[in-house]
């Protein structure tokens, strides 16, 4: 057998050892966009262990800041050339996959959440090779995944016995063991929610009372001199309230570590695989699922694949999965919410921690905020903006300056002329108003066994804190299927 791919740790030193060596080129496409996206289907192309030690020890790449694309090319021509004898056991394409193929789960949805799903239920299963990755892009988390704020959340928004609650503050501790376990780059930066009005005082009393009363979560009031001493930047007229266990986490460090957890278990995945149809077999899925998939990477061709369990982690395609499924009266519609981001270019005024406004009742998001990525970088968004497609995701431009004036109300001394547009991202909601705090319009995550059908487990409508909450909600799915 050939080797499954890189180790976990391997992967990870070397996109550190590719962002320590072009820093000025990863910064100027910002933390979550192409050049993430170019390098996860890098580190994917690369199966064999071997190829990426000979990469780590001849630093710098050659040429690699002048020509990156150049690069990327050669290593994917390096890959078309010795793919028959170093293709993974484990990592096909959807022409390979056979429909006498009988597998235990078929996980959908290559994204942070479908991963750690498809890592958990491999590790957990008793026969290798049994859990199938369905990803109709090229490479894993390349949408919602890669193109958000990439915060620990701690859980502080979302009503008492929501699952966004439960799975966030569960899925925190679980997300910083693993980050410190296996070296996934990270960082406890702490996360100030700022007040400017006496109304928006009342908010962070409410949130305080909600936390340290409630859901036992950590939270602190930070004084006028300490708030000022920290952080002289930053304008906080009524008030500091600071969240300690909030964070911050590359996401595609976190990704590949899952990925290799996924492939060491023996799991088998399927990129560039669309699924189009899903028939229950049975009438109700008791005699297993039939799926219906299309090789997206050029030649279209369809395969059927059989499986005993079905898990729809989807995200933005979740509905539309959901709708292959159930009759007419249950389908559902999903609401697509854009977030632009802008980069900031300055070193002053200097931030160390995440700034967020007063949360607001019945908004689809959390506000205009300051967040920083591994490497301090400070960037603001997202904003809220409602999209007909999931594809809609080129940075609206014109967004920028209601973006200055609600970063200008807590950090009024920013330089607007070093804003720049950087990278948009889609939230998966399931209603129009699809609010983020709980009160009025809030939609928690459905992750349920669906009822009247056997073995589907449905994830819909899982955006913030998704990420937080991954490997939660990957515990969540087993138990569903085995408790």
């Amino acid at each position: 057998m050939t080797p499954a791919g890189p180790s976990v740790p391997l992967a990870i030193q070397s996109y550190a050892l590719f962002c320590a060596e072009n820093r000025s080129f990863t910064s100027s496409f910002g933390s979550n966009g192409a050049v993430k996206q170019m390098y996860t289907s890098f580190c994917l192309a690369i199966t064999s262990e071997k190829v990426i030690r000979s990469i780590i020890q001849s630093r710098p790449l050659p040429g690699f800041r002048s020509r990156p694309h150049t690069i990327l090319s050669s290593l994917s021509t390096h890959h078309q050339q010795s793919h028959s004898r170093r293709l993974s056991s484990h990592t096909v394409s959807v022409s390979q996959l056979r429909a006498d193929h009988d597998f235990t789960h078929a996980v959908i949805g290559g994204g942070v959440v479908g991963l750690a799903i498809a890592q958990e239920l491999a590790r957990r299963s008793s026969r290798p090779g049994s859990t199938l990755l369905l990803e109709q892009h090229t490479a894993v988390g390349t949408e919602t995944s890669s193109r958000n704020s990439e915060v620990i959340h701690a859980g502080i928004y979302y009503g008492a016995t929501s699952l966004k609650t439960e799975l966030c503050i569960s899925g925190k501790q679980l997300l910083y063991s693993l980050c410190e376990k296996e070296g996934i780059p990270h960082r406890r930066t702490g996360k100030w929610i700022v007040a400017q009005t006496d109304a928006q005082r009342e908010a962070l009393q409410r949130v305080y009372d909600f936390c340290t009363q409630e859901i036992h979560v950590p939270m602190r009031w930070v004084g006028a001199e300490e708030a000022a001493r920290r952080e002289p930047a930053v304008r906080a007229e009524k008030g500091v309230l600071e969240s300690p266990t909030t964070g911050i986490i590359d996401s595609h460090s976190l990704m590949m570590c899952l990925l290799g957890k996924f492939e060491d278990a023996g799991g088998t995945l399927a990129l560039g695989s669309r699924v189009e149809a899903i028939t229950p077999l049975g009438g109700d899925g008791s005699q297993g699922w039939k799926l219906t998939v299309r090789d997206t990477t050029g030649s279209g061709e369809l395969s059927t694949i059989t499986a005993d369990t079905l898990i729809n982690a989807a995200g933005l395609g979740a509905v539309a999965v959901h709708n292959m499924i159930v009759p007419p009266d249950r389908k559902r519609k999903m609401f697509y919410a854009k977030g632009n981001y802008f980069s900031y270019g300055g070193s002053s005024p200097k931030v160390s921690t995440l700034i967020y406004p007063a949360p607001e009742p019945g908004h689809a998001g959390l506000g205009t905020h300051l967040t920083l990525d591994i490497g301090g970088r400070i960037k603001f968004g997202p904003d809220v903006e409602w999209v007909d497609s999931p594809e809609d995701l080129s940075v609206n431009e014109s967004r920028l300056s209601e973006t200055i004036r609600e970063v200008k109300k807590y950090l009024p001394a920013l330089d607007e002329t070093l804003l720049r547009p950087d990278y948009a991202g889609i939230r998966p909601k399931l209603g129009r108003q699809g609010a983020v705090v709980s009160g009025k319009g809030f939609i928690d995550f459905v992750i349920q066994r669906e009822e009247g059908y056997h073995g589907w487990i449905n994830l819909l409508g899982i955006e913030s804190p998704g990420l937080t909450s991954s490997l939660a909600i990957a515990e969540k799915v087993r138990k569903l299927l085995y408790q």
